[in-house]
């Protein structure tokens, strides 16, 4: 059974506030939720993550409007090209697929080649993205003419660890001058 995520900041979020406005995350990352996402990332069998969205449609429907706009968080493009997948850019169109969002994996983009974020400590992956992220001037009006007045911008991953990755890509999202929300499928939970 898939443990779903309560409402509201972690305790981490209360004493040192990220970039971004909010974070929402559907899921614990564990047990069923954990194993459909290593098949999906290592096995490219995506089959569970689509059950897992379609099991929480009616909260995605709340979560995301028509007007918002999704941005995956980019992943190095050497990674990409070896693995032929971007997660976080399946995930945006999956949910766009649900919520009749939109999404654009142009606009965020990625600096060099980081070393990976799971191999490291939560100190260590805060070091490493700084500065990784940075938005494509060719795309700012494109933002602005798909979320128009009342639509939010949301940075979207697959799974939230300690949370560094979503907020160094929202401070990327500061030359947009409005809020930006961060999304994930699932997250660790901080006392496992």
């Amino acid at each position: 059974m898939a443990q779903s995520l309560a409402p509201g900041p972690c305790g981490r979020c209360l004493s040192t506030p990220p970039a971004q406005v909010n974070t929402v995350s559907l899921f614990a990352y564990k047990g069923g939720v954990r194993e459909a996402l290593l098949h999906w990332k290592l096995g490219s069998d995506d089959a569970a993550v689509r059950w897992l969205l379609s099991v929480a449609d009616n909260r995605l429907t709340e979560i995301f409007k028509p007007e918002d706009l999704l941005l995956p968080v980019p992943m190095p493009l050497s990674r990409m090209r070896r693995s032929g997948q971007h997660h976080a850019a399946d995930l945006c169109r999956m949910i766009a697929q649900l919520t009749g969002s939109t999404w654009d994996w142009r606009i965020l983009r990625r600096r060099g080649t980081p070393v990976r974020q799971s191999a490291l400590s939560g100190v260590a992956r805060r070091k490493n993205l700084r500065k990784s992220f940075y938005v494509d001037e060719d795309y700012l009006e494109s933002i602005r003419l798909k979320t128009g007045v009342a639509g939010k911008v949301w940075i979207v991953d697959d799974i939230v660890t300690t949370g560094a990755t979503l907020h160094h890509a929202a401070k990327a999202l500061r030359p947009l001058k409005q809020p930006v929300y961060a999304f994930s499928l699932a997250r660790t939970l901080l006392n496992e």
